[in-house]
């Protein structure tokens, strides 16, 4: 029986995280219709396990694969924010946090040093900043 299945799932996509991720939503959907008795949540979390069905079965590896890279890159995008945010949160008794103002990008400098001329590491901007 294993080697049947295993037979029938040759060159198909099988599971992968944007699916495990549609079966969690649908999961979410299904005990949301439970709690709110509603018939667009129960249309949501069956179109999205039909979706995960169809992807899993798929022989369209390639496409089934940029599906998967781009749920991949924008999670990292979310989780990486979110973990900076995180990481600042923690630091910010003994650093202060400004964003260049020509490349937006975020510099750490240290609490309680007055008026500092601040200097951007990526473009090489400076200017002044209160800490």
């Amino acid at each position: 029986m294993r080697e049947k299945f295993y037979r029938f799932m040759a060159g198909r996509n099988g599971v992968d995280h944007f699916c495990r991720f549609l079966s969690y939503a649908a999961l979410a959907a299904f005990i949301a219709n439970i709690i709110f008795r509603s018939s667009i949540l129960w249309t949501v979390a069956l179109v999205l396990i039909i979706y995960c069905d169809y992807r899993m079965l798929s022989r369209n590896l390639p496409k089934r694969r940029a599906e998967n890279a781009r749920y991949l890159q924008l999670r990292s995008k979310i989780t990486n924010d979110f973990q900076n945010w995180r990481d600042r949160q923690r630091q910010r008794k003994d650093f202060c946090f400004f964003r260049c103002p020509s490349c937006r990008a975020m510099l750490r400098v240290p609490r309680g040093k007055g008026k500092i001329r601040v200097t951007c590491r990526k473009c090489g901007n400076a200017f002044e900043k209160r800490t």
